[in-house]
């Protein structure tokens, strides 16, 4: 009875699959009902940056619910205009001064798209309303952000409710879709860009959107130093905005408090979701230029929110998330130890399948390659993936699964910026295990 209770809720559980039973967590670790200590590898989904269980956070959130449980968007509350100040005076980047919020990722992505159209089309320039997207990208589950992105396996069977968008080559290094290699290659995945600008025509581009460092479609996907700087001066020479989607990256993962700021880049639209509460409520978050919101406030077009937009207690538990990422300092501990997390991924390089370990700060990959000479990937059917997550719970970690065609089999890491190196260690340690588990299931 438990078991077909705890199936219910998911549309996805396969016939026959119980999910796991989470009872309760704290620190870097998950406990099933059953007893079982399971190491939080990947903070959930790359959500969780303060760690599990932390009562202010709570505390917050439920003083807030109880001072005003609902409010509708458009209203003034205590915790959004303090959460707004908080955002702009101390996190964002400067000239990202306009704020608005939404229920996660992906509607803040869908409204960064509906944004921009409203943009254009109050500037006097309708025809701009394509939106440049990369391959092996990932923006959201909604039609326009599945049109934008580049993750195939999430398309597929809605392939005739999505608009035809241009797409560029992911930045891929390990497997550089243009056959070349870096640095002589000049980075040209970024001219690839501008290529796709002037295929589509500047003037019917609005803007191009891009993880600064890719999420789980392909792994940690980490581009050249100078692909950021071109890109954004590529979207100013052809009046084109820049959208910046730190879903994954944004407040702190890669131990910068924004991924762009390792770059020096400001986008014109900045996409926050996950980690602006540590996984405590759900909220996402839009950031643009007061350049971007001029011609829609002059001309009074109204852009409309989502029910649960800004909601008052998820406002006052990411204001409470931001003053721990700050009181402390997990942003420059997500980076310490991103180096050590880094550092241990790095010694499975000598296993024979692993292809590739890459990443920054607190968002770090392996890719698992059937031949590592010639980095060919298992076979489909295989489902390596799936197996080793399955055996990293059994071993007592928990990884995430990502992997598209043709980085297949991708394992992404993504642990609480408060775990220690003894932590990090165990991370190692069982995921080894977890893998050659897997691997001899494979070759049976």
């Amino acid at each position: 009875m438990e078991a077909e209770r705890a199936r219910r809720f998911s549309f996805a559980a396969k016939p026959g699959s119980t999910p796991l039973r989470i009872a309760r967590s704290e620190g870097v670790w998950l406990y099933t009902d059953e007893g079982q200590q399971i190491l939080d590898a990947s903070g959930g989904a790359i959500v969780v940056n303060i760690g599990h269980g932390r009562r202010e956070v709570a505390e917050a959130y439920a003083r807030e619910a109880e001072r005003a449980a609902y409010a509708i968007p458009p209203f003034a509350t205590e915790s959004r205009v303090r959460l707004v100040e908080h955002l702009v005076d101390s996190w964002l980047p400067r000239g990202l001064t306009r704020v608005g919020f939404t229920s996660g990722g992906s509607e803040s992505v869908d409204a960064a798209l509906r944004i921009t159209r409203a943009h254009f089309h109050c500037a006097g320039e309708p025809a701009r309303w394509k939106v440049i997207g990369r391959d092996l990208s990932y923006h959201g589950t909604t039609l326009a952000t599945l049109a934008v992105g580049g993750h195939t396996k999430r398309r597929a069977g809605f392939e005739p409710w999505l608009v035809d968008l241009p797409k560029a080559p992911a930045c891929y290094c390990y497997r550089c879709p243009l056959g070349k290699s870096y640095p002589s290659c000049g980075v040209a995945c970024v001219d690839e860009v501008e290529a796709a600008i002037l295929r589509a025509g500047p003037e019917t581009v609005a803007a191009v959107i891009a993880e600064p460092i890719g999420g789980s479609t392909a792994g940690a996907l980490v581009p050249p130093d100078d692909y950021w700087p071109r890109l954004a001066d590529i979207c100013k020479r052809h009046g084109v905005l820049l959208i910046a989607d730190e879903v994954m990256t944004g407040f702190g993962r890669t131990g910068k408090r924004f991924a762009v700021e390792h770059w020096g880049v400001t986008p014109d639209i900045l996409v926050g979701g996950k980690g602006l509460t540590g996984g405590y409520a759900p909220m996402g978050g839009i950031f643009a230029t007061e350049a971007v919101v001029a011609p829609i406030i002059e001309r009074g077009l109204e852009v409309m929110f989502f029910t649960y937009s800004a909601h008052p207690a998820s406002c006052a538990a990411a204001d409470k998330v931001l003053e721990i990422l700050e009181r402390e300092r997990l942003v420059e501990r997500a980076a310490l130890m991103g180096e050590k997390l880094g550092k241990r991924l790095a010694r499975l390089l000598g296993h024979p399948n692993v292809g590739d370990v890459r990443g920054r700060g607190l968002l770090w990959a392996v890719e698992l390659v059937a031949d590592k000479a010639t980095k060919t990937p298992f076979p489909t059917a295989t489902g390596l993936t799936a197996k080793v997550v399955a055996a990293g719970i059994a071993h007592g970690v928990f990884v995430y699964p990502g992997g598209v065609d043709p980085a297949r089999d991708v394992i992404t890491f993504g642990p609480p910026f408060t775990i220690v190196e003894s932590e990090i260690e165990l991370i190692g340690e069982r995921f080894e295990r977890a893998l050659e588990s897997a691997l001899e299931r494979v070759h049976r």
